[in-house]
């Protein structure tokens, strides 16, 4: 580390320079998208007294142009921002105990099925996620899955503030890797799956399951006190066995497993089992639905055993449920005859499984599902046509449409999620307008059949090129079906 200029007391830490007020530190980092050294000059002229740089030049020529200002050159900006906002805020993460989720998919659920359980005996909670954030009672939008290291630091602080004991965090392999999440001491760690997703950025799934990885061995922190990870899925059991450093539980169905499901019954808005544990067996019941949300109630009572709860506990807190908009969300109606499920499914593992579920639900009375679904522009575009395939092979009718094309042009898109769907027999209807496909799906549908409709869910915007839009597949399907009620 090279240091320059006058000491000075420091108010605040920023990374935005449009954020920074007077007598602020700015921590200068670059990133993926941009290299926030740029924005120097931004952040002094609106009050910045100190800079930490990680760009050599940088340095320079603040010394030559600002002696005045005190300024830090470091190797790791995104460290350095982590450490002295810490410091800053002082140390909110030595009060909470937290506890870690990562995967590709059931993270969200699990997290807040966690919180849940903790809430249900009285702990106040800070939960950061992909849908939204919790501080105590407080809800607040999420931008990201994991936010930047200042930012969670100052959520763990207001929620300090405000009696908060315990954490739950969702960790995104991008922020494992770039390292947001540095210096945070994790009790519990909980691994649910892994599948293709995000092959754009990490290039390949090995690289994709080492970032994954890096929450369990510590990121500029010690290995967390207990690793949970998911016996029936080979990555996890490839974290098992590394796990030299961590209290280890295992959950599963189909193999041996600390937390195990056995006699699983699956119905509409109800799921029970008979959960295995270390200290015998328990009937749990949850008002979730498949059997994707069996791993996820798993995962959850194993962490919320680890943080001291009872199992009757968590059978309570199981059963108090804990709904997380746009996963398998039923859109209300008055039709009784359709169905229709709003859900964020976005890789073909993910719609593989919703699918099924929703085959499980309308079996009885020999129901169709419907599939409408589209693939994200600016995202890994091999995942395309695999989830073509998988809404091909499973459903009954796909509509295929566009969901966050962003810069790439939607029908381009539309074309390579295509091929995969016409490898299989099932008639597709391709309409690149959302609204007007969400209308075609509904529709198509006679009493008995499901609607997915996948691959949004929680979001309320559609991104099209520079432009962002208000859309809702929840609002938008219940007009719909308030027409034809």
């Amino acid at each position: 580390m090279e240091r320059a200029g006058t000491a000075t007391n420091i108010a605040g830490v920023e990374y935005d320079s449009r954020r920074v007020g007077p007598g602020a530190l700015f921590v200068a980092m670059r990133g993926e998208a941009t290299d926030g050294n740029r924005y120097i000059d931004a952040a002094l002229a609106q009050g910045a007294t100190a800079i930490i740089t990680d760009s050599r030049e940088a340095y320079r020529r603040l010394r030559r142009e600002h002696p005045a200002v005190a300024v830090a050159r470091v190797e790791h900006g995104r460290r350095a921002l982590a450490e002295v906002s810490a410091a800053i805020m002082g140390h909110p993460e030595r009060t909470l105990a937290l506890s870690a989720v990562t995967g590709t998919n059931g993270k969200t659920t699990t997290a807040f099925l966690l919180e849940a359980m903790l809430r249900s005996v009285g702990r106040t909670c800070v939960l950061i996620g992909t849908i939204e954030t919790h501080v105590a009672n407080e809800i607040r939008t999420s931008p990201h899955t994991t936010p930047e290291s200042r930012d969670v630091l100052e959520l763990f602080a207001d929620g300090v503030k405000l009696g908060a004991t315990e954490a739950v965090m969702e960790m995104s392999s991008h922020a494992l890797e770039q390292e947001r999440v540095w210096g945070l001491p994790v009790d519990v760690a909980i691994f649910t799956n892994l599948t293709q997703d995000h092959l754009d950025y990490h290039g390949t799934m090995e690289k994709y399951f080492a970032a994954k990885a890096r929450l369990f061995t510590g990121v500029g922190a010690p290995p967390p006190r207990v690793t949970i990870t998911n016996a029936d899925d080979p990555y996890g059991e490839r974290l098992a066995t590394a796990a030299q450093h961590s209290q280890l539980l295992r959950y599963g169905i189909e193999r041996s497993a600390d937390f195990r499901a056995e006699d699983v019954h699956l119905l509409a808005g109800e799921t029970r089992f008979r959960m295995c544990t270390p200290l015998g067996a328990v009937d749990m019941r949850s008002p979730l639905t498949g059997r994707v949300n069996v791993y996820n109630l798993l995962a959850a009572s194993a962490a919320a055993w680890s943080r001291g709860l009872t199992m009757e506990q968590i059978v309570t807190g199981a059963e108090a449920g804990a709904q997380v908009p746009g996963r398998f969300e039923v859109v209300p109606s008055g039709n009784k005859s359709i169905t229709v499920v709003v859900d964020y499914a976005h890789t073909d593992d993910a719609l593989r499984n919703l699918i099924a579920l929703a085959r499980d639900l309308v079996k009885s009375h020999h129901g169709r599902v419907i599939t409408l679904f589209g693939c994200g522009g600016d995202r890994d575009r091999t995942k395309r046509p695999k989830m073509g395939r998988a809404a091909g092979q499973a459903s009954d009718l796909v509509v295929l449409t566009s969901d966050n094309p962003r810069s790439e042009e939607p029908m381009a898109i539309i074309r390579e999620a295509l091929a995969g769907v016409k490898e299989t027999t099932t008639e597709c209807i391709v309409e690149q307008d959302r609204a007007w496909a969400i209308e075609i799906a509904i529709r198509a549908a006679r009493p008995g059949d499901i609607v997915l409709l996948a691959g949004k869910g929680h979001e309320k915007v559609q991104i099209l090129n520079d432009e962002t839009v208000p859309f809702d597949d929840v609002a938008v399907a219940a007009e719909v079906l308030k027409e034809i009620r």
